[in-house]
């Protein structure tokens, strides 16, 4: 891990102890197993926001996982193509980039943006699109803060259909027409 080394061993401890301390505030249940929807359901309750999880088939060199911060609601966007234990890890990095409260990276002009979706307002996005997808400093928490929260989570299934929301059918389709099914193996 490139950060790790840069900072040394007080910057991985103070990381460590930050996350922990994250995690500890979020009240998680200690005995009990958690699920994803009741993870989901308890950090929309701690943030008056609904936290909808949406599988769908990313494009070929996409990241596996976005976090879409809209008006009404936090959206987790996951590769459906992926292992069980994948897209649980991939989710919960996606929720520690919220829980944490990461900005993008401003690389998206409003006008790019409403190019790219224009039924959305591009404030509305501004945390998806631009977030640097590295070794910052905000991807090793998001990850660490991951692992925490997975230590808390039963086994993940994909046998939950989660539909599309009617305001992200767009981002939806959009998404699907980046994709080239000669990449992903299908025969379409």
């Amino acid at each position: 891990m490139r950060w790790r080394r840069k900072g040394g061993d007080l910057q991985a401890v103070w990381l460590r102890e930050q996350c922990e301390r994250r995690v500890d505030a979020l009240g998680l249940p200690s005995r009990t197993k958690l699920s994803i929807d009741a993870l989901c359901d308890h950090l929309s309750e701690l943030s008056g926001r609904p936290i909808q999880l949406m599988p769908f088939a990313l494009p070929l060199g996409s990241p596996d996982g976005l976090w879409v911060s809209a008006a009404g609601a936090e959206y987790v966007i996951y590769e459906q193509r992926l292992a069980p234990i994948h897209q649980q890890q991939v989710v919960l990095h996606e929720l520690g980039h919220l829980i944490c409260d990461h900005e993008a990276t401003p690389v998206l002009t409003p006008e790019a943006s409403r190019l790219l979706l224009p039924s959305l307002d591009p404030d509305l996005i501004r945390r998806t699109l631009g977030r640097e997808h590295s070794q910052s400093s905000a991807e090793v928490e998001a990850e660490y803060i991951g692992t925490l929260i997975g230590r808390r989570i039963g086994a993940w299934t994909s046998e939950h259909v989660r539909p599309v929301p009617p305001e992200m059918q767009e981002l939806a389709a959009r998404l699907s027409a980046l994709d080239n099914p000669a990449f992903r193996g299908s025969n379409e």
